[in-house]
């Protein structure tokens, strides 16, 4: 059982800390307060093959393993959330799924520019009445022969105005259930087809999240991805992957708090001596570099799981559950050992926190894991 990393996966994550801390930290307040989206960074990102790290070369990707994934997430996710959630978008929930079930057609057309970062794609499966409950489709595509007419609605979509490629799970026969639902690719600029506004949101601020609105929009047939029927485990494949990019950002988070935490202990001066001397501040360091070691192989665990061909839905969701937990708790403390200033925005920490609270929500809340997890374990 080795759990160290290769000299390769070393590079890959040394580059990614570099690009974090010279191009994604100067200027992520402003980004976060202005809810500006970080087209240039993410273009950068493109040019660095972060965007289609583990897809085949072939079609423009970098080949990379699922582990060499997980840690430029989290280098990048411990300075700014907002960009590496674009990252995971692209990799895990676009690019995978189009790689993995999409015709030669499709990822000539489609993968290739998306895994370049020329253009950004989105995975459209939450409605306002269908997120954690992904059967409740309403959003329609009626089969109309050659093609399908798309009606319906999708929340929180991240890269939601910034993409131009978006992944829509819709259904197009209710009386089949989830046999009956399809994942079309559905092109920015198609007639019908309308970006409603920027939600204002908590944390992730610099991520742009919208609802879109199909109105009779025309897609044609060849945009179906996998065979009739087959958008409800397309969608629960995918996100089981995607699961593991959240839990590699939540790590990053996690551990981007405890070095800034870290650091101010060490220099900030409280009853004659630096507070990283006193127990009541050394004891909460030394629980969030525990919960940050356990979430750190939980991490790799499902990510490797990923990369020799295994099942990664438990490992995955595991994962997912304990560093979302991790990444809140940890952010937390930080806040606290800064004191007065973690309250405010020049130490970071404030931001990290509230960034911290979608890993719990998004890609399947905390409760989703738990109810993956059990039904794994009790059926075995």
């Amino acid at each position: 059982m080795d759990f160290s990393i290769s000299e390769e996966q070393k590079m890959i994550q040394e580059a990614a800390r570099e690009f974090a801390q010279n191009e994604l930290l100067p200027g992520v307040i402003e980004r976060d307060e202005t809810q500006k989206f970080p087209a240039e960074q993410v273009k950068r990102m493109g040019e660095l093959g972060f965007m289609g790290m583990m897809v085949d070369p072939k079609y423009g990707g970098s080949g990379l393993d699922t582990v060499s994934y997980a840690l430029v997430m989290e280098e990048l996710s411990k300075i700014d959330a907002s960009s590496s959630v674009v990252v995971s978008v692209n990799n895990s929930l676009v690019c995978w799924g189009l790689e993995t079930y999409g015709t030669e057609e499709q990822k000539t057309k489609y993968l290739k520019p998306l895994a370049t970062g020329e253009i950004i794609g989105a995975f459209c499966l939450s409605e306002p009445e269908a997120g954690s409950d992904a059967t409740s489709q309403k959003t329609t595509a009626i089969d109309k022969g050659d093609h399908y007419i798309l009606n319906g609605t999708k929340n929180w979509i991240t890269n939601g105005n910034s993409a131009s490629v978006y992944l829509v799970i819709a259904q197009t026969d209710k009386d089949k259930g989830h046999k009956g639902i399809n994942a079309l690719i559905v092109e920015k600029g198609m007639p019908g087809f309308e970006i409603g506004p920027k939600e204002n949101k908590l944390g992730i601020r610099g991520s742009d999240t919208h609802s879109l609105n199909f109105n009779d929009v025309k897609v044609p047939k060849e945009n179906r991805i996998g065979e009739d029927g087959f958008g409800f485990k397309f969608a629960m494949k995918t996100l089981a992957g995607g699961r593991i990019g959240i839990a590699s950002q939540a790590l990053g988070i996690a551990a981007g708090a405890y070095e800034l935490a870290k650091k101010y202990a060490k220099e900030r001066k409280a009853f004659g001596t630096e507070i990283a001397n006193h127990q009541a501040i050394a004891f909460k360091l030394a629980d969030m570099h525990t919960q940050i070691e356990a979430a750190r192989l939980l991490v790799y665990k499902a990510a490797r799981d990923k990369d020799i061909g295994a099942n990664y839905d438990l490992s995955g969701a595991i994962a997912k559950l304990h560093a979302s937990k991790t990444a809140m708790d940890t952010t937390i403390e930080a806040v606290q050992i800064h004191g007065g200033n973690g309250f405010v925005k020049d130490y970071h920490v404030e931001r990290l926190m509230r960034d911290a609270k979608i890993t719990q929500i998004y890609e399947g809340t905390s409760e989703i894991q738990k109810i993956v997890i059990s039904r794994s374990i009790l059926r075995n």
